[in-house]
């Protein structure tokens, strides 16, 4: 995503319980009457992910409400960490409840995209009045491994690319069993989610490290699944996104989702794997219309 030269959000940045500088985006709404919705990103990507939706979100004509896009710590702008063990999902929840302790934020909205969404069920296990309503993005409480082996080897092998074509042609490569169907500026946007230019060459927008922490999964045996801290969102009305291509979360376990959930809205998208972009306008407005009926 090419960044606006005026752009339409303020760049926040705050302390970690370690001190760690970390950053998020901040889509202001012209005032405070409707939810905030935090947005929290998948494993190796950051707030530029949500560009689009937060644009819509926060300038819609009839609920305008404020958009917070968190960088875990190690990516987008945010610190690396000198510490790699600490790219967990336990620590990244805790930044990212500092974040909303900083600020100020209750019961928000969330936008949890793949780890993002692991990260959201912990929430509500820990903390529940932090937040209301979900929207889970291509996440269930069971992970399939084929998915998490195919994440966990190009995590480890990201090449750098020279130019921007050459960028497109990894996430093309990458991804194309997903995504059939995606154009050049789809491909365009998804590379400039996962490298940015420093110094005229062209860097991944993680800590390589990160490869090292995923690295201590082991891919033998299923992980162990999230349903106690799934179960612990059954208050919080929830939408969930599959893309029709998933190897992240199956449509079994999605059927299963919805059986135990009381008030769960799902969605799959065609043509999509993992994860759906959420910038598509379809996407953003179902989105939108979800908060909306939830404020």
């Amino acid at each position: 995503m090419h960044e606006l030269h005026s752009k339409p959000w303020r760049d926040i940045t705050y302390a970690a319980s370690d001190d760690l500088t970390l950053y998020a985006r901040h889509y202001p709404a012209p005032d405070e009457r409707f939810r905030s919705v935090v947005c929290l990103a998948g494993l190796t990507r950051n707030s530029r992910d949500f560009h689009t939706l937060a644009t819509y979100l926060s300038t819609h004509p009839e609920t305008p409400r404020n958009v917070y896009c968190i960088d875990y710590r190690g990516r987008g702008r945010s610190a690396f960490d000198p510490n790699w063990r600490n790219y967990t999902p336990n620590v990244e929840l805790a930044d990212v409840l500092d974040f909303l302790t900083i600020q100020g934020l209750h019961q928000v909205g969330i936008v949890g995209t793949s780890r993002g969404g692991i990260i959201t069920m912990m929430m509500a296990a820990a903390r529940p009045t932090a937040m209301g309503p979900v929207v889970l993005n291509d996440i269930g409480p069971v992970i399939e491994t084929r998915g998490l082996a195919r994440i966990v080897n190009y995590v480890r092998r990201m090449p750098l690319p020279k130019t921007w074509a050459d960028a497109m042609q990894i996430m093309r490569e990458i991804n194309a069993r997903g995504f059939p169907h995606f154009t050049d500026s789809q491909w365009d946007q998804m590379a400039r989610s996962v490298f940015e230019e420093r110094k005229g060459r062209l860097v991944l927008s993680y800590d390589r490290k990160l490869s090292k922490a995923i690295g201590t999964i082991d891919l033998s045996r299923p992980l162990p699944p999230l349903w106690p801290e799934f179960i612990a969102m059954s208050k919080m009305p929830t939408f969930v996104m599959r893309g029709e291509n998933s190897d992240i979360l199956s449509a079994e376990t999605l059927n299963e989702m919805i059986e135990r959930h009381p008030n769960l809205r799902a969605m799959t998208i065609a043509d999509q794997g993992h994860t759906p972009t959420l910038a598509e306008p379809d996407q953003v407005e179902v989105i939108g219309a979800f908060f909306a009926v939830n404020d």
